[in-house]
Parts: structure tokens; sequence; C-alpha cells
């Protein structure tokens, strides 16, 4: 009978391949504003005009560790007829390994926030129906179309990551 020496899957154990591993993930900070309660908690006659921005920053913490923040900004509404106002900054801690260092810049700023959004998009949803209101499910956003818009505006990676 012949050894096998690995993990049950094929690849030997100790073989280190592309590895991206989230270590942490946590709220930085979050606001949500209901600037005209409870007048603006009423039935309304047409949906209100929402509108979202999105932004991705990371920094580098170690040779191998970045921490990447999702930041989300959004409104329901406009000037006095505001119905809320939200802000969240939702951070995680990331480990790359095993991948190519010219390559590193778009794993950390599409791969992570793209694994970073799901837990965002459910902290606006709830927090926005906490503060009254029926949930607002973001639709998916498309990192990698960020990110190549953004490379396109001549945005030189940030020095600090490789």
């Amino acid at each position: 009978m012949a050894e096998q020496n690995g993990n049950g899957n094929g690849t030997a154990v100790g073989a280190q391949g592309p590895q991206l591993n989230a270590l942490a993930q946590y709220i930085k900070d979050l606001s949500f504003e209901n600037p005209n309660a409870p007048n603006s908690l009423g039935p309304q006659e047409q949906g209100p005009n929402i509108s979202i921005q999105v932004n991705v920053n990371a920094r580098q913490l170690s040779e191998t560790d970045f921490e990447v923040s999702l930041s989300l900004e959004g409104s329901a509404g406009e000037g006095a007829g505001t119905l809320f106002k939200f802000e969240l900054d939702y951070a995680g801690v990331f480990r790359v390994a095993g991948i190519p260092t010219d390559q590193v810049h778009p794993i950390v700023m599409i791969e992570c926030p793209r694994l970073l959004f799901p837990f965002a998009r459910q902290i606006v949803a709830d927090s926005v129906r906490n503060g009254g209101f029926p949930p607002l499910f973001i639709d998916p956003i498309d990192f990698a179309g960020l990110y190549r818009q953004r490379m396109g505006e001549g945005s030189p990676p940030p020095a600090n990551l490789a």
C-alpha cells in the first residue's frame, strides 16, 4: 500500500498556493440620521430619490496584512424632504500570501471589498429598517469596474501598497 502525504484533496501539506484570508471584520464608523422623524415615517406619495456613494481604501499593516475599508454613504430624499442619511465605514484585515507583487494591489482593492460588501449591505439594510423605513438593499457593486475607473483616472496605487 502506497503512503499518501497530503490533506485529502490531492495537494501536499505545506504546498502553498495563492491565499487571501480574512483575519477580522468590523464597523469602524456608523451613523444613521432620521432628521424629520416622526413626520417622515408616514406613507410617501412617491419613492424617494436615493443616492449612494462607495469608496474603497486600503493600508498595509505588515508585509502580508492589509486593512481594507469599504465606505458607504447614502441618503433618501433631498433638502428639507430628507428621509434619512447613513454613513458606514466597514473594514477588514486581510492576509495576502503567495500572490505576485504586481497582483497584490488589484486583489486588495477588488477582492477584499467584494468579501466585505455583503456584511456592509446587511448593516445598512438593518440600520434603515431600525430607523423606521423599509430596509434598503444596495445593489451589488462591480468592484473590478470601480478599480478600472479609478486607475483610468490616473490614480497611482498608494505607496504603502505593493
